[in-house]
Formats: structure tokens, sequence, C-alpha cells
């Protein structure tokens, strides 16, 4: 059975592109921003990684991840973050988080599917 992996971003373009590439291997299933996100995990779709971008609508990737982290149920999936910002402040913020790494847009999507096949393999 292929693994799931949830992908979150605001951007059409994103969600296609990690949809299309990463979906050769696995089950992607991408929602535009935190709250789609939360409805659809809350409903009983638990995937095996999640891919979320920082800067969306509605909620965010700092509050969909503080909500994931705090949940019980799940709390243990893994996180990669997505995002345009680069700094060394909002990574540690991230990892502080407990999320397992941190790709800047734009990105290669080689390196992006080789991160996910070492989260996935563990």
């Amino acid at each position: 059975m292929k693994k799931i992996i949830l992908a979150i971003d605001d951007e059409a373009v994103i969600r296609k592109l990690l949809e299309n590439f990463l979906g050769k291997k696995y089950e992607v299933t991408t929602k535009a921003n935190g709250i789609e996100a939360m409805a659809y995990i809350q409903s009983g779709n638990v995937p095996d990684l999640i891919i979320c971008d920082i800067l969306m609508p509605e909620m965010n990737g700092y509050e969909f991840v503080r909500q994931i982290r705090s949940s019980g149920l799940f709390s243990k999936i893994p996180l990669l973050m997505l995002s345009g910002e680069e700094d060394s402040k909002t990574r540690i913020s991230f990892y502080k988080l407990r999320v397992r790494n941190f790709i800047t847009k734009p990105f290669n999507p080689e390196e992006l599917e080789v991160l996910v096949d070492l989260i996935l393999s563990e």
C-alpha cells in the first residue's frame, strides 16, 4: 500500500507540482490551507507525512503545526515545511516544534523527493 502524503499550500501550481512529482511513488492529497488540512485529518485521514507551506490564508503554517503538535492523536506525524522564508530564526522556530526538515521555494523536486523518501523509510 502506498504511503500517504498531505501537501498544504495556497499556490495551486505548487500543489499540482507536488501531486504530479510525488504521486509517482506516494498517494498525495492536497489542501489549500491549514483549515482544510485540519478538517481532512480530523475526519479520520491520517497521512504518513505532511508537507506544509508557512504563509497561507485562513490558517497559516505556524498555527497548523502548533495544532498538530498539541494533538494527542496526530502529534507524531512527520512534518516537512516548504516556504519562501529562508531565515535561520524561522527554521529554528519550526525545528523547536519538531518539524523534520525545511525546504525553501523555489525548490528542486528531486531534492524534495529524496527527503520524503528518507523520512518515510524510517
